[in-house]
């Protein structure tokens, strides 16, 4: 999972052609922590998503303004719109990631 370095490049990749995940989250968090025990069987279960890594404390104010207060969340995009949140402060277990995901893949597929 690729760590996102600048609001710029933020804002290329929610806006890109492919559907992304942004997981918000902060080293000093026990439970994005636990979250990083299975996070790469999720990006690698999940081929149809991006998946990138959002500092909360290097992107606070950006995390103000999605009304991310609790981490870890995650959001996902497509074409530079929300297309799901799983926001909130608390643990999230590898199964209600996938869920998540699971309902928001039909949401970030390409219309046909």
């Amino acid at each position: 999972m690729k760590q996102i370095a600048t609001l710029d490049e933020y804002f290329t990749v929610v806006r890109g052609s492919r559907p992304a995940v942004m997981v918000f989250s902060a080293g000093w968090c026990p439970d994005c922590r636990f979250m990083d025990t299975y996070i790469e069987d999720i990006v690698r279960d999940n081929p149809d998503f991006d998946f990138y890594k959002v500092d909360r404390d290097q992107f606070g104010e950006l995390c103000e303004t999605l009304d991310i207060l609790g981490i870890p969340s995650l959001l996902a995009y497509r074409d530079g719109q929300v297309v799901g949140r799983f926001v909130s402060k608390l643990r999230k277990t590898r199964e209600e990631v996938q869920s998540f995901l699971d309902e928001v893949h039909a949401k970030a597929a390409p219309a046909s």
